[in-house]
Parts: structure tokens; C-alpha cells; sequence
């Protein structure tokens, strides 16, 4: 292991980088030897001596948080703890995963091998290398985000003996349902989101079937000079479950469209927004594994699941892309009323963005797998000895509240924090009582 060490204000930083096999399951894909994987550790001053905590981002497909000033609930955990945030495989400094790396491996067949390395199992077992490497046999407590969280759960179930302690925020994964009943509950949620944006914010419905119905006529292009469809549009709904999410949603729709030479265009900041908040460049493995963290032999094939469960609810359909805007108008008159989509991923996506596009064929094997690893172990959960405490979000718009409290009832002695206020992202916006709560609740 490499390690680089680093002053900043009050604090010590230290960047690990080690290797890791890229394949833990060799049943599943051949040996192809190791990877990179990289760790920011940071150490106030006085707290040498401080237990390590590893915080897992939510995801997946998304590197740590980078903190520059350090603040938000990193400031209050390095109260408690030296923090030390891991790079998941496949993001930030750790080897990363994008369309060129996709294009080198052979066939599609073997991508699909290769993104199953990528899930919470793989994850965990790359943070147990890292822990031996910092501290031998003793154990770190960990902190999960939402996706970070379900990769708690993994480790609470595979390796509980490397856990002084175990927190989790944004929501606990379901241990053997099948992924459906987790859309089965997120599109509801989500049309309740749009409810409070257009109940919060009167003229955003209209402007918001204005673009889309100008999208299915005009060739608008995203900054990366790919097609903006009014799929593509309705995907922005991702950002309602945040606290903040419906307000800059808003900001977005007050005055999308501007006059060119006598042409109503969306307005080119609109087009950056949306480009912004809708590419998939800075986390292809979003897009590629937003189902396959779900599966398991003993739920079967995740089969699209987000596509399919759509298909339930009326009012989320999606009309043929039609010159002349025709089909967004038909479905404007059926009354349903206008509705953005949340965290859902269609296979329109690996047609639409180019950061995607090299993923399709894996992507859409990886959706027919019956043959996945087991995630998580409810009879290991059941004698769970490691003290845990989750926070859980009755409006969470992404990980379903009673699903969460299942699998917190199946968790040997966790203590679930319930919060009717909270969203998402509380773990970020919750302020200091938020996480010394959460860190109070293994203690009491």
C-alpha cells in the first residue's frame, strides 16, 4: 500500500491507495488480476488515537465526497473518529470504469462478468483489505449512505467480525424481495413528489409539458451533443427526493425557452443544467447497476424491473416520440397530469447517452441473471452482535420506509431512528443533531 500524507487546517490527510482483485467470485468471470482502490483518511488534531470509521457513499457508482473546506457531517464525525471515506471500485481515484474501459473488454458476455464485480460484496471486500492494511485485526465502525448502507448490511452479514459498530442512513436494502417491490412503492412516491413541486410551484406543470412537447418536435442536444428526448427530460424528477430537490427542479423550469431568430430554443443555461444533472459521465456504473444491486439467486432476474413496474402506473407512461409534439399532447389530455421520473433506469437510457450506449448488451444480460450471489444472510443478520442504529425517512422518495423497517426488524438489535421530516440526503442537510443522534444510539 501507498500512502501520502498531507497538512491542511487542524487536520491530517492521508491517501491510501492498494491493489484488489478484480474478481472475488471466480465462478462468475475468469481471473483478471487487480485493481486500484483509493481511500482518503483524515485525522484532527489530538485524535490520533481516535477508532477509524469508514464511510461508504451512496450509488452506486459514486467516488466519496471530496470537502474542501472540511464541514457537513464529516466536521461532527471527526469529533468521534479518524473518517477514512473509500473510493468505491470503479469511481473516483480508484480504477475507474467508463465507456473506453467497457469497449476493452472483449464481449458483451464478459462485461457482464466484469460489472458484477462491482457490487456491495466486491465493495466490502475491498474495505476488509484496507482495514488490515490500517489496523490488523481490529475493528472499524462503518457509516453507509443509501446504496453505502445496503453495502453495510452486506458487510453486517459476510464480515461482522471486522465491525466495532455499524450506522446507516438513507435507507436499508430489502434482504429476498425482488427488486419490483421496491418500484412498486417508489413510483407513488415519486408522483407525490411532483404533486408538492406543482402544488409549491403553480406554472411549473405548464412549463414543464411545454418543453417536453417542444422536445418531441425540436432536435434539442445536451452539451455532450446528444439528443435531449422528453424521456430524457423527465428524468431530471431524480433530484425531488433531496431536500432542496423540488426548488431546483423549479429554478430550472421558471424560464426554460428564449427567443432565436424568430424560434422558441430552450435557453442554453437550461440545456447546461440539464446536462449537468443528467449525464451519465461522472458515474456510468449508476446507470449500468442501478438493478443488478438487487439481485440474487433467490429472487430471480431483475428483468427491467423499473421499465416493466412503470407500466402499472398510467400516469408515468411515455408516448412514442412523434413529430410534431402529437403523442406528449395526447398524453396531456388523458388528465394524468404531468410526471417527472425519479431513480429509474429504462433501457432508453443505453440508447439515448453515449457514456451508456457501450453498456447495452452487457447491461441487458446482467437483467436476465438468475445466478446472482447471495447479498445478504438473515439467519447472520438474526444473531447480529455488532451494535447499529439506522436512520429511516417516511418520505424517502428512493428506498421504500416499510421495506427499510423490515429489514431493520431482522436485524439483530439495531435501533432505528425514524424521522417524518427528513429526506434523502439528511445525512448532508440534517445539521449536528442529525448524526450524533445516529452515533448516540449503539451507546444508550
Amino acid at each position: 500500500m501507498y500512502t501520502a500524507t498531507h497538512r491542511i487546517e487542524g487536520h491530517t490527510m492521508r491517501e491510501h491507495w492498494y491493489r484488489a482483485p478484480i474478481d472475488y467470485f471466480g465462478a462468475f468471470a475468469a481471473d483478471r488480476g487487480t485493481m486500484t482502490i483509493f481511500a482518503r483518511e483524515y485525522v484532527r488534531d489530538g485524535k490520533d488515537k481516535a477508532p477509524r470509521l469508514l464511510f461508504l457513499q451512496g450509488g452506486p457508482g459514486n467516488p466519496a465526497p471530496r470537502f474542501a473546506p472540511i464541514s457537513s457531517w464529516l466536521d461532527i464525525a471527526l469529533d468521534h473518529y479518524r473518517v477514512v471515506l473509500l473510493d468505491q471500485r470503479g469511481t473516483g481515484n480508484s480504477t475507474p470504469v467508463d465507456k473506453e474501459v467497457a469497449a476493452m473488454v472483449a464481449s458483451p458476455k464478459a462485461q457482464a462478468s466484469y460489472l458484477a464485480s462491482f457490487r456491495q460484496d466486491s465493495i466490502v471486500r475491498d474495505a476488509e483489505i484496507l482495514r488490515r492494511k490500517l489496523q490488523g485485526e481490529e475493528p472499524w465502525a462503518v457509516l453507509g449512505q443509501s446504496f453505502g448502507a445496503f453495502c453495510v448490511v452486506n458487510y453486517l452479514s459476510q464480515a461482522p467480525e471486522g465491525l466495532s459498530e455499524a450506522f446507516m442512513a438513507g435507507g436499508l436494502p430489502s434482504l429476498d424481495r425482488h427488486v419490483d417491490d421496491v418500484y412498486l412503492r417508489t413510483y407513488p412516491a415519486v408522483a407525490g413528489r411532483n404533486r408538492y413541486l406543482f402544488t409549491r410551484y403553480p406554472k411549473d406543470e405548464a412549463n414543464a409539458w411545454y418543453v417536453a412537447t417542444h422536445l418531441a418536435d425540436v432536435e434539442e442536444t445536451l452539451d455532450d451533443g446528444s439528443r435531449l428526448t422528453p424521456a430524457r427530460f423527465r428524468q431530471l424528477g431524480q433530484m425531488l427526493g433531496f431536500s432542496y430537490g423540488a426548488d431546483t427542479l423549479h429554478f430550472m423550469l421558471e424560464d426554460p425557452v428564449w427567443n432565436l431568430g424568430g424560434r422558441r430554443r430552450l435557453r442554453p443555461q437550461f440545456i447546461h443544467e440539464a446536462s449537468r444533472h443528467l449525464s451519465f459521465r461522472p458515474n456510468p456504473l449508476y446507470g449500468a447497476l442501478q438493478e443488478s444491486i438487487y439481485g440474487q439467486a433467490s429472487t430471480g432476474a431483475t428483468g427491467w424491473s423499473a421499465e416493466r413496474i412503470r407500466n402499472r402506473f398510467p400516469e408515468f407512461r411515455l408516448p412514442p416520440l412523434v413529430a410534431g409534439g402529437t403523442g406528449e399532447t395526447d398524453l396531456r389530455k388523458e388528465g394524468h397530469g404531468f410526471r417527472f421520473y425519479g431513480e429509474h433506469i429504462f433501457r432508453s437510457h443505453f440508447h439515448d447517452d453515449p457514456e451508456l450506449i457501450p453498456f447495452k448488451e452487457a447491461v441487458d444480460l446482467a437483467s436476465r441473471r438468475t445466478d446472482w450471489p447471495e447479498l445478504y444472510s438473515k439467519s447472520a443478520l438474526g444473531e447480529n452482535q455488532v451494535p447499529v442504529a439506522a436512520w429511516l425517512y417516511r418520505t424517502d422518495m428512493y428506498v421504500p420506509f416499510d421495506l427499510s423497517m423490515e429489514t431493520a426488524r431482522a436485524i439483530r438489535g439495531l435501533v432505528p431512528l425514524v424521522s417524518d421530516t427528513y429526506h434523502h440526503d439528511a445525512l448532508r442537510t440534517g445539521g449536528r443533531a442529525m448524526l450524533e443522534k445516529l452515533f448516540a444510539a449503539t451507546k444508550s
